[in-house]
């Protein structure tokens, strides 16, 4: 069976954005990160990664969003790869095409991603046959939110939001991301979230028990009164348009609105995708907004296709 995958010549591995529906932040941590309670929640909007046999590393991007993705060791994606092959001590290489879908600093994960999905293909089109358990470890030293776009679905993460607990969901729950014209610096939004807090307390976080049961529930209008995000005053500060954003899908209908992750993309809870359609619609043409994208989840993980 090695043999087999090891002559694969391609592959190719779909992976998911997400939504945070919590994000609570604690406070700031000698080694400057922070302790995080993080709902994570796939969405059926997703990146493509497809490996191919090659010499060495390389990555390239398709796809509305290409012009803004970095084509050198900045990449996640190229990091990753790199990460597999050094744990695995192989010597070979990957040409890494990103079809892209989500959005790149938007607050949706898609860089997570685009690592999730490289580590993934890399594993198949190398035949190294890793443990998925081995891989949430390269994946967490990738970055936070890397390990949940391997695993998918809804899941609650701790620590920096890289230790993952898989949460039951009776949904599906029906979305709009309104993608801004403008991106955000996860750093900077973090930076600014201490700034506005000052000298006070923070206390620990913790997670919202009347959330956690909506989503078990299916319950999308106790969703929408739950959603919490404590990065959220710190993304409208650095861009304020977004305060609009999130007002006039409210004034839609929305049962909830949310700043995702560190923004600068605003989440939307629809009743159903019939309004979800209706909510892209009025949120397309507001102001500051590139575009409009509904999209339904739980969805899977990084998967072959």
């Amino acid at each position: 069976m090695t043999t087999e995958v090891q002559k694969m010549s391609s592959v190719t591995v779909r992976v998911p954005a997400k939504v945070n529906v919590q994000l609570s932040v604690g406070p700031l941590r000698e080694d400057g990160y922070h302790d995080l309670v993080n709902v994570f929640h796939a969405v059926s909007i997703h990146d493509e990664v497809t490996a191919r046999q090659a010499r060495s590393i390389t990555v390239s991007v398709t796809g509305g969003w290409a012009a803004e993705v970095p084509l050198h060791d900045g990449n996640l994606a190229v990091r990753a790869a790199r990460a597999l092959a050094e744990r695995a001590g192989f010597g070979g290489g990957a040409e890494l095409v990103i079809h892209k879908a989500i959005p790149v600093a938007g607050g949706m994960a898609g860089g997570s991603a685009d690592a999730a999905g490289a580590l993934v293909a890399c594993d198949e089109l190398w035949g190294l046959g890793l443990p998925r358990e081995e891989l949430m470890e390269i994946a967490a030293e990738l970055g936070s939110d890397v390990p949940f776009s391997l695993l998918g679905g809804t899941a609650i993460g701790t620590g920096r939001g890289e230790r993952l607990t898989p949460l039951p969901v009776g949904g599906p729950f029906h979305w709009v991301f309104a993608i801004a014209d403008t991106g955000l610096s996860t750093p900077e939004v973090y930076k600014e979230c201490d700034r506005l807090r000052g000298t006070a307390p923070v206390p620990e976080p913790k997670a919202d028990e009347e959330l956690l049961a909506a989503l078990r529930n299916g319950d999308a209008a106790a969703l929408g009164r739950r959603l919490a995000n404590d990065l959220q005053e710190a993304a409208l500060a650095l861009h304020p348009p977004l305060a609009g954003t999130l007002r006039s899908g409210l004034d839609a209908g929305a049962l909830g609105a949310i700043v995702s992750g560190s923004g600068p993309t605003c989440a939307f809870l629809a009743r159903d995708a019939a309004h979800a359609a209706e909510l892209a619609g009025v949120l397309a043409a507001t102001p500051g907004t590139r575009t409009a994208l509904p999209a339904e989840g739980p969805a899977p993980g990084a998967t072959l296709i």
